[in-house]
């Protein structure tokens, strides 16, 4: 990379950063446990709006990984999420009525979070309905990974966003509170996936599986992002530039080997196809606070008119991450 688009880059990063400092005027602490952290703890960020049916079951989730402390923004939620969080006893919350669209899609929110209370901390990034996985998560908590990657001297670990799915139509089976949404939504393409490399930022950009073939079949390139960095080492000079998507300083983003190997990685198994997934889009569309003007909820509006069934014949229902590993979803690279 040239001299002058290296000067490029840590210019849009140190605008990243500014932005995210004047952006935490819109936050306001609702219970702010922060104290509590300490130096070796791992820390869970995620922003959010009326998904109180899902935190049940995602903070225990992540809790039994080993999430030491969840850092949440509430976009003015209206379904009792923003006082369920305040109750949690390892949960730092802030509320904000100002824009999601206007904030970078939380992406200024969760910078300025990470940028305070992450720094020198593993800081993993994800949504309520995403279920981080990495090799031998059903035997290592996650400290066994970030140990590892700490003495590999690695500071950023991927995921592949993994699309899960019922068979049978998506509002068949209603999900209720503390549910496992992978009882419900348990399916997912083991392949229809498009790869390349965005030559700016360095990282991978993956297309495909079910919301490409259901919602995008005419115009896959508009599809949604698959590849994501949810897992890093933080530092207060890092920012997010794209949802998950894509880190300043570049070289955080190649979490891939240029030269044909493998690096480890994992997935992101999503959960968004449930039966409650046709009123938030509905709600999102008339939001119109998501990317692109929300073309991927107008999408999911049109596609979602008679409830389709993702599920296909080449559909393949979920195992263990070995089964991902074995299909080259994720790798384990040279973590034995």
């Amino acid at each position: 990379m040239g001299v002058w688009r290296s000067y490029r880059l840590r210019l849009q990063r140190r605008r990243w950063l500014i932005r995210a400092f004047r952006k935490r005027r819109d936050l306001r602490a609702i219970a702010n446990r922060t104290d509590q952290i300490r130096k070796s703890d791992l820390l869970l960020f995620s922003t959010m709006r009326n998904e109180g049916i899902r935190l049940p079951y995602f903070l225990n989730y992540y809790r039994d990984m080993g999430i030491n402390h969840f850092l949440f923004v509430d976009n003015d939620s209206t379904d009792g999420s923003l006082d369920y969080l305040a109750r949690q006893p390892d949960v730092s919350v802030w509320h904000s009525k100002a824009s999601y669209k206007r904030s970078r899609f939380g992406v200024d929110w969760l910078n300025w979070l990470q940028m305070k209370y992450g720094h020198e901390h593993w800081c993993l990034t994800v949504d309520p309905d995403e279920f981080f996985l990495y090799p031998f998560c059903d035997t290592r908590p996650l400290r066994a990974l970030t140990d590892w990657l700490d003495a590999s001297s690695i500071k950023s670990f991927g995921a592949m966003l993994l699309d899960m799915y019922p068979k049978g139509r998506i509002d068949a089976q209603p999900y209720e509170a503390g549910q496992n949404p992978l009882e419900i939504a348990s399916w997912f393409d083991p392949g229809n996936y498009m790869i390349q490399k965005n030559p700016q930022y360095g990282n991978l950009w993956i297309q495909g599986g079910p919301r490409t073939r259901m919602f995008f079949p005419d115009e896959p390139e508009r599809s949604p992002a698959l590849n994501k960095i949810p897992l890093v080492k933080w530092n207060r000079r890092y920012a997010f530039v794209s949802s998950t998507h894509t880190l300043l300083p570049r070289g955080l983003n190649l979490v891939y080997d240029e030269w044909g190997g493998e690096k480890a990685s994992g997935v992101l198994l999503h959960t968004k196809f449930l039966d409650t997934f046709s009123t938030k889009a509905q709600e999102e569309l008339e939001r119109r606070q998501h990317y692109a003007g929300s073309k991927e909820y107008i999408a999911y509006a049109d596609g979602l008119q008679d409830n389709p069934d993702l599920w296909c014949k080449w559909s393949e229902k979920y195992i263990n991450w070995r089964q991902l590993e074995i299909l080259g979803l994720m790798s384990k690279g040279n973590w034995a």
